[in-house]
């Protein structure tokens, strides 16, 4: 007997017709309380050995329909190793995907899942780790933790570097990006990082969305808000998870600042700057070259050549994280986007884009951070 399942940590689909594993036909639901809809994770059981043909109908009316295409579905039998499919075909309407399941019990996921689990053994990492330590900024609407992980001292003359992940819930490569970044930072033989924590002490938001997260959702928290659009006036009724971030913000200071995010559509990872907000200057520019030039000699897997194109700039920009942090702390604050897809300049034929590669990145970026960090005490 088929079956299709979702009841779980992030789970999410709707099943129209699961009768015939030829023509197995499922809705992408949207957030709990908004109208965005692309992530997807379920479990399918009982077509060992069977051609399936599995189709959203639906995929024409998600929030990123060109992030279709092209795209390859990521399965596990065991929720440990992740691989893709075979691409998709998608025709405008319908997202079509075919697999000859190997087992009776098969996941499928937009992107590897990034649970609540693994994020309670994050935490259970940064305790253990003796340059670390875990605090609980609040609560959110659904009355889950707000974490934070600093790692090193405060001290005078030490840099604060804030880094968020996981505004947007569905985009889990943040938080794998962020677990490469603080196992990294956590290795005290590592040259670079006791350079780092010498220099600066770091605020990590691992996860900004606890509620979306487990709830399944692409973009919005449990009550609908699309967080990374609230940064200019949050409240503690819609966007609590700002606000308790914002707070603590200006309790410690900002003197970096990196929020991780994932892109359905482009197939590369690059970053989004400021300059197109008020008051950027050529040695805010200078910083910004300084810290990709060193991603760029740091990891292949960055580039420059393609990314968002500018934006005019009008107040509705200060509702983005990192262009509010630039404009009220006047320092070095990038949005840096990984791809749902692959690496288009490096292809990776049977992972794509990854979580192992996300962590990769993460550490990577340790040593961009040093160089800007550089650059600031030269300045």
């Amino acid at each position: 007997m088929i079956r299709i399942s979702s009841q779980f940590d992030s789970g999410a689909i709707e099943v129209l017709d699961c009768s015939d594993v030829s023509n197995i036909r499922l809705n992408l639901p949207s957030d709990n309380a908004a109208a965005f809809r692309q992530w997807f994770h379920f479990r399918l059981q009982g077509a060992r050995g069977q051609a399936c043909s599995i189709s959203f109908e639906n995929a024409g009316q998600s929030a990123y329909p060109a992030g279709w295409d092209g795209y390859r579905v990521v399965a596990s039998y065991d929720r440990r190793s992740w691989f893709r499919l075979s691409a998709g075909q998608y025709d405008g309407e319908r997202y079509t995907f075919r697999i000859t399941p190997e087992f009776d019990s098969v996941y499928f996921a937009y992107f590897e899942p990034y649970s609540w689990e693994r994020h309670l053994e994050l935490l259970g990492e940064a305790d253990a780790a003796p340059v670390a330590t875990v605090s609980d900024l609040g609560a959110t609407p659904d009355g889950r933790d707000l974490n934070l992980i600093t790692v090193g001292r405060p001290a005078p003359g030490r840099r604060n570097v804030w880094i968020t992940a996981r505004q947007h819930p569905g985009e889990t490569m943040a938080e794998f990006y962020v677990e490469g970044l603080l196992r990294r930072l956590y290795d005290t033989s590592d040259p670079v990082s006791r350079r780092l924590l010498e220099r600066a002490c770091f605020h990590v938001v691992p996860n900004m969305n606890p509620d979306g997260s487990v709830r399944g959702n692409l973009r919005t928290n449990a009550v609908g808000t699309n967080l990374n659009r609230a940064w200019r006036e949050p409240d503690m009724q819609g966007s609590p998870e700002v606000a308790l971030v914002r707070a603590k913000m200006e309790a410690t200071g900002v003197d970096m600042f990196l929020d991780i995010h994932g892109d359905e559509t482009l197939p590369f990872v690059f970053i989004d700057g400021n300059g197109m907000v008020p008051g950027f200057t050529d040695a805010h520019r200078e910083q910004e070259r300084r810290f990709t030039d060193a991603l760029l000699a740091a990891s292949p897997d960055f580039q420059m050549a393609e990314g968002y194109a500018p934006d005019r700039f009008t107040d509705e920009l200060l509702t983005l994280a990192s262009k509010w942090v630039y404009h009220r702390f006047g320092c070095l604050a990038l949005t840096l986007e990984m791809p749902f897809k692959d690496n288009a300049n490096l292809p990776d034929g049977l992972f794509g884009w990854s979580s192992a590669r996300s962590q990769r990145l993460g550490a990577a970026t340790l040593q961009a951070l040093l160089a800007a960090l550089d650059d600031r005490a030269a300045n």
